[in-house]
């Protein structure tokens, strides 16, 4: 296989520099020791009891999602064979079940793999964050991930990603946006992990199906991350995940922009669908016409120059192409609103 690419690395990095510095760039970096102090990664790299004692101090009785993949699909969140469905199950499930559960299958040689997906702190376990709080992200909620051995093929986000390791290993390989024609993603609509998924298995790639991944492979950065590390994963970059132990938890931040986050505005992603579906009947000829549109609009490369479709209009006729107010904001969603629901 080819060798990865390196992802920079820090161990000391203030806010201010991140967001100001780093974020803008659209760069993977790794930030090892992001959270090491945090008293849940304390008592993760305790033992994986005292982990779980941890987190069932904070545990109210509010069941959660889980998923739960065979031994059969080798640790591997993913379709079924003829993608009409997923390779593993869901529901709903008490926390301290599934901590306890998380536990009985450390001594095991077959066993399934487990997964506590995408929960929020707040609702789950009330007075987490507050013991566990990040000076980058003191106004932003985390999402909580705790599993076993399992793995997530390569996916996208429609947002910013800082995602921290609190307990066990895991290896993250990355690929840039520009790699999406050659990692043949999956459907937009049906996800095995709730985003667009490559249809490449990426430790046992079939090549003559996939012939393309050769060249995702050869632009790939990879890492391995040890509890309180944490990656920066922009968005749009394809993160292939895979965890590594019996025991295993990840908390992540994600928001949009690149200065310090306060809000979660709408998700690009719901752009593309709203385009693809507003599109979808027009010849080659308009689709290209509205490249020109879009390139103009929305995808002018320097905001100073003359031609910059801000640059010659009066302010006070900018609207969208300006700086907007809240209220300006919601006004535009207002007008969605209304336009897709009639």
């Amino acid at each position: 296989m080819t060798p990865f690419k390196t992802i920079a690395q820090y161990t000391t990095l203030s806010p201010q520099q991140f967001f100001a510095q780093i974020a803008p760039q659209q760069k993977p970096i790794v930030i090892r020791g992001f959270v090491q102090n945090w008293p849940l990664v304390v008592s993760a790299k305790k033992t994986p009891g005292d982990f779980v004692t941890y987190l069932n101090k904070f545990y109210r009785g509010k069941k959660t999602k889980m998923m739960v993949a065979p031994p059969a699909a080798n640790k591997r969140f993913y379709y079924n064979d003829d993608m009409t469905d997923v390779n593993y199950i869901s529901g709903e499930e008490r926390v301290d079940l599934f901590l306890g559960r998380l536990l009985e299958l450390i001594d095991r040689e077959i066993y399934p793999a487990i997964s506590m997906q995408n929960t929020l702190t707040s609702e789950i376990l009330p007075g987490l964050v507050a013991q566990n709080r990040s000076e980058f992200f003191p106004e932003l909620e985390p999402h909580l991930w705790i599993g076993n051995e399992g793995i997530v093929s390569a996916r996208y986000d429609g947002s910013d990603n800082m995602a921290c390791v609190v307990a066990g290993r895991r290896r993250f390989i990355l690929f840039p946006p520009e790699q999406t024609c050659n990692l043949y993603p999956g459907p937009l609509n049906f996800t095995p992990a709730g985003a667009p998924t490559s249809l490449v298995d990426l430790n046992n790639p079939d090549l003559a199906r996939y012939p393309l991944f050769k060249h995702a492979l050869a632009g790939a950065y990879s890492v391995e991350l040890e509890p309180g590390d944490a990656i920066f994963i922009p968005m749009l970059w394809w993160h292939h995940v895979e965890s590594l132990e019996k025991v295993n938890a990840l908390m992540n931040y994600w928001w949009n922009g690149s200065s310090a986050p306060n809000s979660v505005a709408p998700s690009p992603i719901d752009s593309l669908n709203l385009a693809l579906l507003a599109m979808r009947d027009l010849n080659q000829k308009q689709r290209d016409a509205w490249r020109c549109m879009f390139d103009h609009y929305l995808f002018h490369q320097d905001p100073d120059q003359k031609s910059h479709p801000r640059a010659y209009i009066p302010k006070h006729q900018q609207h969208i192409l300006g700086d907007l107010s809240a209220e300006e904001v919601r006004a535009i969603k207002d007008y969605f609103i209304t336009k897709l629901t009639k």
